[in-house]
């Protein structure tokens, strides 16, 4: 059996959403998993020299895990991973490959659980419910936690956005950093600012894009982010003093802004690769090949 999944990169804790609102990208990761092929670990692209090839890879933890969660026991197989989405910039690498490893898992060993399910263990994995929630669906994903775990709902922004993606050349931020520069109390006035802003956000995405660089207004997480990354926090205060709606991408320190004709994303300099992307309208999907017969 030969499969592939595609996950697409995603944005969490976008703009005021912390650990809650994630965007789907079209960026995406690809794996293909052979069971007729020599065993092994191939990965080209983004972190093909970084991420190892062993059984502390997270695609293989993922669908190990998956198989030791329903009491089965995969095949010998051949994993080839071909990357778009770069690491440690807060475009949901890690999400993918969580997500991708657990719907192959799941195929192969033939259980078809539902994406509920799979967003428990992808979160479980990953521990970025909002990340895994995006990728799993696509579009804008409010991922919430419940007394029986984390569930997600989409939603489906509106075609006119224009997504762009700032990617620092010289920085890099860790998620395990970017968790501890964060402040352990939250003021009242400061939770009151962003359950307000997360709500227009919801709104801006959906049906009034117009709201956005207000809807993207943060007091939880941001600013300390942008504190680990000066060159990001300085592109991202252009920005802002410009006009253009900009948060931090998961824990940074790319950027992602949303270009218009009032407001449209200037070159950002030295230093800085720009993507113009959509938001990808499709989560993580799975395609079966035929085999040629060898």
């Amino acid at each position: 059996m030969r499969l592939t999944a595609r996950v697409p990169a995603t944005v969490a804790n976008l703009g005021p959403g912390f650990d809650s609102l994630g965007l789907a990208l079209s960026l995406s990761n690809e794996i293909e998993v052979d069971t007729d092929a020599e065993p092994g670990i191939a990965i080209e692209g983004e972190g093909g020299d970084e991420l190892p090839r062993d059984q502390s890879n997270l695609v293989v933890r993922a669908m190990q895990s998956f198989a030791t969660d329903v009491g089965r026991e995969l095949p010998p197989l051949a994993i080839r991973c071909s990357n778009a989405i770069p690491l440690e910039r807060g475009l949901g690498s890690s999400a993918a490959a969580a997500v991708g490893g657990l719907l192959l898992a799941d195929r192969l060993l033939g259980v078809a659980v539902d994406r509920t399910e799979l967003l428990r263990l992808a979160t479980a994995l990953e521990g970025h419910a909002d990340n895994s929630a995006a990728a799993l669906s696509g579009g804008f994903a409010v991922a919430y936690l419940t007394d029986d775990g984390w569930r997600a709902e989409r939603v489906d922004p509106i075609p006119s956005l224009r997504p762009v993606v700032l990617l620092s050349e010289g920085e890099r931020v860790g998620t395990d950093a970017a968790r501890r520069s964060l402040p352990e109390d939250v003021a009242v006035e400061d939770a009151i600012f962003n359950a307000s802003r997360a709500a227009l956000l919801v709104l801006a995405l959906t049906a009034r894009p117009e709201l956005l660089r207000v809807a993207l207004e943060d007091r939880l997480h941001q600013e300390a982010r942008l504190g680990l990354a000066p060159a990001a926090a300085d592109l991202f205060g252009r920005l802002r003093h410009a006009g253009v709606p900009v948060c931090v991408a998961g824990s940074g320190p790319t950027l992602l802004a949303f270009d218009s004709e009032q407001a449209p994303v200037p070159d950002p300099g030295a230093g800085w690769r720009l993507l113009r992307v959509e938001v990808a309208s499709e989560g993580a999907t799975l395609l079966e090949h035929p085999h040629s017969g060898r």
